[in-house]
């Protein structure tokens, strides 16, 4: 386990090498992943089987708080960061769906999912990916291909969806949110989703041991912890909720008592 503070990058290619974003496509049943990303994902689910109808709650959490942003907010452009690997249901889609004109920009480090992203992204309109690790908020914002899609002087939606809980307090999470959102205008939006072993300790052991050969800490932190990184934000309501609450639809599935993940949409007064 990494205790330097940092979220590692993947400089190149390894199949062999867990990694974070393909271990989560394969929970949520995509098909980018290889059998060392499938080793951890199995490793954790044998001792939190629930883990696989949290992950997906979290992805219609996603599509629901995107669409929300973009069609009842009124936000035209939005930064995902630590995007991961496409799967169904990307942010562009769910934006596009209720906005042709939204602008999307997807930020990830690790260059499994640049690749990905770009060859996705190929042809789509008023949508990029830009290399940067999220703490690296100035580089992120100063990046001139963002900078061709975003506009700073329009309200803009920050999602830190199943992200925030790599970074370690000392890489101070709330303060990565405070400086994303500075440079926009009020009406700008963050959505952010955060593990929690708060109903399932047993979720802390199983992450901390499964994740070892992906080389990245996760920091479960409790509903409090997560509730203060929103500390000067307008909760939209539900306010923080299990994501399979936040806005439910009616296909949205019921989760059961094995739920893990915060889900909430602030808005920058």
């Amino acid at each position: 386990m990494r205790h330097d503070g940092r979220v590692p990058t993947q400089t190149e290619f390894n199949p062999d090498i867990p990694n974070a974003a393909r271990v989560y496509d394969y929970v949520l049943g995509g098909k980018n992943h290889y059998p060392a990303d499938r080793k951890v994902a199995e490793a954790v689910l044998a001792r939190t089987p629930s883990l696989r109808s949290a992950v997906q709650a979290n992805r219609g959490f996603l599509r629901r708080a995107v669409r929300y942003v973009v069609a009842e907010a009124g936000v035209r452009q939005i930064i995902d960061l630590g995007a991961g690997l496409p799967t169904v249901g990307n942010t562009h889609e769910a934006a596009h769906g209720a906005a042709p004109d939204a602008r999307i920009v997807y930020v990830d480090y690790d260059p499994v999912v640049l690749t990905h992203a770009r060859n996705m992204l190929h042809q789509v309109h008023g949508a990029a990916v830009v290399r940067h690790e999220i703490q690296d908020t100035d580089a992120t914002l100063a990046d001139p291909e963002l900078r061709e899609l975003i506009n700073f002087s329009e309200p803009c939606a920050i999602l830190l969806v199943s992200v925030l809980h790599f970074i370690p307090d000392g890489d101070d999470p709330a303060g990565i949110i405070s400086r994303l959102l500075a440079p926009f205008p009020s009406g700008s939006c963050l959505v952010m989703s955060h593990a929690t072993a708060d109903l399932v300790p047993a979720l802390e052991d199983a992450v901390d041991v499964a994740y070892r050969p992906v080389r990245e800490d996760a920091f479960l932190r409790t509903r409090a912890e997560v509730l203060a990184m929103l500390d000067g934000l307008e909760l939209v309501p539900p306010g923080l909720v299990w994501v399979s609450d936040w806005r439910p639809e009616k296909d949205t599935p019921p989760m059961d008592a094995g739920q893990m993940i915060y889900g909430a949409v602030g808005r920058k007064p």
